[in-house]
């Protein structure tokens, strides 16, 4: 990944985070991965970054953004493959319920809001179907709507 000083960076994060041997749990990592496969957002706006399970290794790489979209997996009782679009601000202290991560997207974004950033956060939160069995690959109820949420990263990016 390039380094820029803060004042070069690109204005626009599209940060798809996940683990790809937890099955679903990989669905922020496929979608930006597919997308930049796609090549589905062009120009100098917008950088999209594979985040893995980085977690606070991901400041660096947030700051000096003027936007941030966050694609994950959504813990919630909806029926798999369910995407939800949100404002950050939404997130509540207890952000096991929405990252399925041990460093949830909320402390991260805190930390980020400690360092003096202020960027504009859009969640996009798919629900996943299977995130115990070890494997590497979505389910066909995520796989089915990645192009509505690659559409959705672009409208949120835009």
């Amino acid at each position: 990944m390039p380094m820029f000083s803060v004042d070069e960076r690109i204005p626009v994060l599209v940060l798809g985070i996940g683990n790809i041997l937890q099955g679903d749990d990989g669905i922020g990592v496929h979608i930006v991965n597919e997308m930049i496969s796609r090549g589905a957002i062009s120009g100098d706006n917008v950088e999209l970054i594979d985040g893995g399970t980085a977690g606070m290794d991901l400041i660096p790489e947030m700051t000096g953004r003027k936007k941030i979209i966050i694609i994950d997996a959504l813990k919630t009782d909806d029926k798999p493959g369910s995407i939800y679009r949100f404002p950050a601000d939404r997130l509540y202290e207890d952000s096991a319920s929405y990252s399925l991560h041990d460093v949830g997207v909320k402390k991260i974004l805190d930390m980020l809001h400690i360092m003096g950033e202020n960027p504009e956060v859009q969640i996009i939160g798919i629900v996943p179907e299977d995130i115990i069995t070890v494997k590497i690959g979505i389910s066909d109820s995520l796989l089915k709507n990645v192009d509505k949420a690659v559409e959705l990263v672009i409208e949120s990016a835009v």
